[in-house]
């Protein structure tokens, strides 16, 4: 999914400064000095969390589940650790983020398949232009900062790998919208995605029942995911035309298509067929970030939308 969250970033953030500030400045060293760090920065909104997710809890019958993309991706730079303390800090149970391959094959969390958007890179690395994310180590990609871009604030946020995203939500007891981004550029990154879960625990019986979900808008990736781990729930990225569902419903358990391709007759459509695991086809929409748009997505039935202000939606829907 793309949508540049820079510039209502940075107007809500300055709203919430106050509010979140010494949350999120703690998460930015958390990504430079490990986990430690972050538990201690982490420990004072405990009880908050607690109390905004008891909150949650009360959503009204058939509410959408809401998803917050790249974490909470309006208040925090997006796919980072600090965007993923943020949604924790909302009480947001669901994060997505998008994964890739680094030139050594190890799996970074950035959207892009370029480096110069949401990084520094063009500074650090002025002659390695187009700065393809395929074409720097994940040791150089760590050197990056994530965050200046999106505000002062976040100066020296760096871009997680998945084993460090991974680590990160399982503390926060999150669970995970996983997308592998482009995966005609990147042989082989569903078996090395797939195993990256496995060696960090997110496939056993609870993570895969519970809390995992794998989508694409490869139709050739979710299938191979489908195939090598049958048991693991997969989404459709787009909007297949109806007459086409079936054949998404053989390997999907969800079609996830844009908020602005959609009506309550297509939601319909997908309901009325079963998906890979021989439950009704779910449908998680996205990118909603305005009340009055939420309101009428969720009234089109969809199951759950993918948003950079979870806060927001959740208000309008649930």
């Amino acid at each position: 999914m793309y949508a540049r969250t820079a510039t209502v970033a940075v107007a809500v953030a300055a709203t919430t400064l106050m509010g979140a500030g010494a949350l999120l400045m703690s998460t930015v060293g958390t990504q430079t000095t490990g986990r430690g760090a972050a538990t201690a920065g982490h420990a004072n909104t405990g009880t908050a969390i607690r109390t905004v997710s008891a909150q949650t809890s009360d959503a009204k019958p058939g509410a959408p589940v809401i998803f917050a993309h790249r974490g909470a991706s309006a208040y925090a730079p997006e796919n980072t650790l600090a965007a993923v303390d943020k949604a924790d800090a909302l009480g947001i149970d669901w994060v997505e983020n998008d994964v890739q391959f680094s030139k050594d094959r190890v799996l970074v969390v950035v959207h892009d398949t370029d480096l110069k958007r949401t990084t520094d890179v063009e500074e650090v690395f002025p002659d390695r232009a187009p700065w393809a994310v395929k074409d720097f180590t994940a040791a150089e990609i760590a050197r990056l900062d994530a965050g200046s871009w999106f505000g002062p604030q976040f100066a020296g946020t760096r871009v997680p790998t998945l084993n460090q995203y991974l680590d990160r939500i399982e503390r926060n007891h999150q669970k995970l919208l996983l997308e592998i981004k482009s995966p005609e550029i990147y042989p082989g990154i569903e078996k090395e995605t797939l195993r990256v879960l496995s060696r960090k625990g997110w496939l056993d019986r609870n993570h895969v029942k519970n809390r995992l979900v794998i989508q694409s808008f490869g139709a050739s990736s979710v299938k191979q995911v489908h195939q090598q781990r049958p048991d693991v729930t997969t989404g459709f990225l787009g909007t297949p035309e109806v007459a086409g569902l079936p054949s998404y419903a053989a390997f999907s358990d969800q079609i996830n298509p844009s908020y602005t391709s959609i009506s309550a007759d297509y939601v319909t459509a997908v309901h009325a067929l079963k998906g890979a695991h021989g439950k009704k086809l779910r449908v998680n929409t996205w990118t909603v970030n305005d009340e009055a748009t939420a309101a009428k997505t969720a009234g089109f039935g969809v199951d759950g939308i993918i948003t950079n202000t979870p806060d927001v939606v959740r208000k309008a829907t649930g």
